[in-house]
């Protein structure tokens, strides 16, 4: 609570104790590991570097007694109680719309929460223990967990119907004017495939500033400010529904993997392996 609120009232307020009881408490939590969790001034409350790493380990700690629990009541069956998702937002509304009745009709018993973000921050979530497992696109540089490909997602060149930008029929990246290309910005994981998958190395064409969201971007091509490259997921979607947005198809060698992620040695890892085939097999 302390690391998320940064200030002892609000953390003591969501403990349900007195912020006294709740000082008192790290106190004697800083005694017994004989170290520094916190730095307290008057105005503002800092976690050191060791108090970060104590309280990722308590997160991890706190999971394990949940899967205990589960354990003892006797839960067996694969893919029963709680699973939090981690998903980036290049992915949801392609894959998620058509998996997820299919996955409430075959594990009724699944509580599957969801958490959309980029693909940075549900890595830092997952190695805190906020989130069981991830569902991404790849490479991306992970430490710490073990990954499962999916399928292959092939790049389409994107753009309005009867556009000037580009010829799609003879497309060739060289033949593009300067800030012609749109792409997410960065910290979107779609931006740093698309500029390597489709083999982008003049920055000049690619326009300097890059849309906040997917919609955003797709809203830009819609209004012929550029043209840009999405996966093959996004043909057909609801998305790019009503609007003159077209994809051609590019070479064989323009893709980027989707595919799952977890922590190392989580007992769930077979769990994970089986939602991810019935991902792949029902997407």
């Amino acid at each position: 609570m302390l690391c998320e609120e940064q200030h002892f009232g609000r953390a003591a307020e969501r403990s349900f104790v007195s912020q006294s009881a709740f000082s008192n408490a790290i106190q004697e939590l800083e005694s017994v590991l004989d170290s520094q969790l916190v730095d307290r001034t008057n105005r503002s409350v800092t976690i050191t570097a060791i108090g970060q790493d104590v309280a990722t380990q308590a997160r991890l700690v706190l999971r394990d007694l949940e899967s205990l629990v589960e354990v003892a009541r006797g839960s067996n069956e694969p893919l029963c109680g709680e699973l939090r998702l981690g998903v980036i937002p290049t992915i949801a509304p392609f894959v998620l719309p058509a998996v997820l009745p299919k996955i409430r009709k075959a594990y009724p018993e699944l509580e599957l929460l969801l958490i959309e973000d980029q693909t940075q921050r549900i890595y830092e979530r997952l190695m805190k223990g906020e989130l069981d497992l991830l569902l991404l696109a790849l490479p991306w540089t992970m430490q710490g967990v073990e990954q499962q490909i999916l399928f292959r997602d092939d790049f389409c060149l994107a753009y309005r119907q009867g556009t000037d930008w580009v010829d799609p029929d003879n497309y060739r990246f060289n033949r593009l004017d300067t800030d012609s290309v749109l792409l997410l910005e960065d910290g979107h994981c779609l931006r740093d495939h698309a500029l390597a998958a489709c083999k982008i190395r003049n920055t000049e064409k690619v326009r300097r500033f890059g849309a906040s969201s997917l919609l955003t971007l797709i809203e830009m091509i819609d209004a012929d400010l550029g043209i840009s490259f999405l996966p093959e997921m996004a043909r057909g979607s609801t998305l790019l529904r009503n609007t003159r947005v077209s994809l051609h198809s590019l070479s064989d060698k323009s893709y980027r993997n989707i595919g799952m992620a977890w922590r190392k040695g989580s007992r769930r890892s077979e769990e994970f392996r089986l939602l991810g085939e019935f991902v792949r097999d029902n997407r």
